[in-house]
């Protein structure tokens, strides 16, 4: 992690160990600042306060190894990122306006984003910071990943039957709640069809329709130029000597085959002639026919137009873009299934309701038997976690779960009581506090005082380690007010939690410091000011002396080094991990 421009930091490199990093450095050093800056850097809010004197803005950039299957991998592929070699880098910049940017992956996102990945990656825990665990949601949910198989398979049943429940519930409601559009809709259905079942359209009708109502509209004017276009091909019965196609044709005729034998160039062309004599002759006869059988039916005529505006009118109610009858007959067969389904609704919401009443009794099964098996997780997990904080200076604290339910009249009766239900269940859990005997227990976040608080969750983090998988762990003062033995007893903890998590510790205290696998230390220039040089990785000598400076306020007192150095034995020992 880079670190410039904020608070007493000029530009700093922060790195972090894979297990247990300590962070140490002399009050003010500015080693609150590696806190605020993993804050900012995972969606904490903006404060242009933070923004060095004299400096545009503030940036924090980080590179984070996510695991493999990471949810935050998935969000922020989600959100555009791209990933390096599995990495995932992450920008942060404060503005001394106060205006802030976040990058995620080489892509801009909100700064919304960021709080959702810090979400999976890192729990954070100090006296002034929101913890992830004190919201009741996440503590069902990490007790759930504790009870371990006992609990997985239930609760994936019971999730299964919600979802169904949840869809049978809402077919039901909206069957019941929409009867009278249902009934509305129903009997639009029924008028349309019956309209159409009377008139019995055919498709195509009406544009055969169309063309006769044309035909029987002009007939008159169709059977005279019939008529004089017979005549005029045939003759004229009425006028025997008037000139026609016909007799001009067969003069043409007569004239070349009294000389075609002189030419045989006029053979083709006297044939030709032949052919156009047969075809004048059967278009004539076709005429006389057309105009023999051409109807001029007023009566037909009128009963043409009728049924036409039967049909217009079934087209402009039911037809659609291309305003045909075949649309209009489509339109009533979809119109009979959807009014073969309204009129099954009653029949099917009998059906629903019997499903629904099932369903509900199944679920209220699997939430008893979800319920049992948090009710057992939770005595194993408040037994590990009062025996850890035995070890961390709290040996009268107890901590146990509130496991309750809510009363609600459209909820699931289980056990005698009709319950609230989600899809995580009927249980509301809550983990509850009592840190001295004859104290009440109270949710953790009010039962305990600040160094308390930081002791209590590092407990609950070192027995929940692996089943509630965050990768990195930050705990700012855990410390606090602890000294002794009970500091070794941190340090070993957060040791143990180290083993499957990484784990950094900003600490005062050098009990703690010594279990790190890592040792940095801040230290300010005489200016006042962090710089790049100013966050150091320690050797095992450099540790030396800084443990030294914390536990005598000396780095080179010869009784601080030799405390220091047995520190670091014991640390090393097998018995401290």
């Amino acid at each position: 992690m880079r670190i410039r421009d904020l608070g007493v930091i000029d530009d700093a490199v922060v790195e972090l160990a894979p297990g247990f990093t300590a962070v140490t450095g002399e009050t003010g050093a500015g080693k609150t600042m590696v806190v605020t800056s993993l804050g900012l850097l995972l969606g904490g809010r903006a404060d242009p306060g933070l923004v060095r004197g004299g400096a545009a803005r503030a940036v924090v950039e980080g590179r984070i190894e996510l695991p493999a299957g990471s949810p935050a991998a998935a969000r922020a592929l989600e959100a555009g990122a791209e990933l390096d070699d599995g990495a995932l880098l992450i920008s942060r910049t404060v503005s001394a306006e106060g205006r802030s940017r976040a990058f995620v992956g080489g892509r801009a996102v909100p700064v919304g984003v960021l709080a959702e990945l810090g979400e999976d990656l890192i729990a954070v825990h100090g006296q002034t910071d929101q913890q992830r665990l004190l919201r009741p949601s996440r503590q069902r949910g990490a007790l759930d990943r504790y009870a371990g198989e006992s609990l997985t398979g239930p609760l994936e049943r019971y999730r299964e039957v919600y979802r169904d429940l949840r869809e049978v519930s809402a077919t039901l409601e909206e069957l019941t709640t929409r009867a009278r559009e249902r009934a509305q809709e129903a009997d639009l259905l029924r008028f349309g069809l019956d309209e159409v079942a009377a008139a019995e359209p055919v498709a195509g009708e009406d544009t055969e329709l169309a063309a006769e109502a044309e035909r029987l509209g002009h007939a008159d004017a169709l059977s005279s130029a019939a008529t004089l276009a017979h005549a005029a091909l045939a003759g004229d019965p009425a006028e025997p000597d008037s000139l026609d196609a016909g007799t001009l044709l067969a003069q043409a005729r007569r004239a070349l085959d009294g000389v075609r034998a002189h030419d045989e160039r006029l053979a083709p062309l006297a044939d030709r002639l032949n052919e156009v004599g047969y075809l004048l002759a059967d278009v004539a006869g076709d005429l006389a026919g057309y105009a023999d059988d051409l109807d001029a039916d007023p009566v037909r005529l009128a009963a043409v137009e009728e049924r036409r505006s039967v049909l217009a009118h079934l087209l402009r109610k039911y037809g659609g873009p291309e305003n045909t009858l075949a649309e209009v007959l489509a339109w009533a067969e979809a119109g009979a299934a959807r009014l073969a389904e309204l009129d099954g609704d009653d029949e099917r919401i009998d059906e629903l309701a019997a499903r629904e009443g099932e369903l509900r009794g199944e679920l209220a099964r699997l939430a008893a038997e979800v319920s049992a098996a948090r009710e057992a997780a939770a005595g194993r997990f408040a037994e590990a976690v009062s025996a850890e904080l035995a070890e961390l200076a709290m040996p009268h604290a107890r901590v146990t779960f509130r496991i309750s339910r809510t009363d609600d009249p459209a909820g699931l009766e289980v056990d005698g009581r009709t319950v609230a239900y989600g899809s995580h269940g009927v249980d509301e859990v809550e983990v509850l506090l009592a840190p001295h005997p004859g104290a009440s227990p109270r949710p953790i976040a009010k039962g305990a005082s600040g160094g308390e608080l930081s002791r209590v969750m590092l407990a609950v983090e070192v027995v929940f380690a692996g089943a509630d998988p965050v990768p990195t762990y930050l705990f700012d003062e855990v410390d606090a007010g602890v000294g002794g033995k009970a500091a070794v007893e941190i340090g070993r903890r957060l040791a143990k939690l180290a083993q499957s998590a990484q784990v950094v510790v900003v600490t005062h205290l050098p009990q703690v410091a010594a279990f790190a696998d890592r040792h940095l230390v801040v230290e300010k220039t005489n200016d006042g000011t962090v710089t790049r040089s100013g966050v150091k990785v320690l050797n095992d000598e450099e540790r030396v002396r800084e443990l030294s400076r914390m536990l005598a306020g000396l780095e080179d007192s010869e009784l601080g080094r030799a405390h220091a150095e047995e520190l670091l034995a014991a640390a090393r020992a097998p018995r401290g991990r």
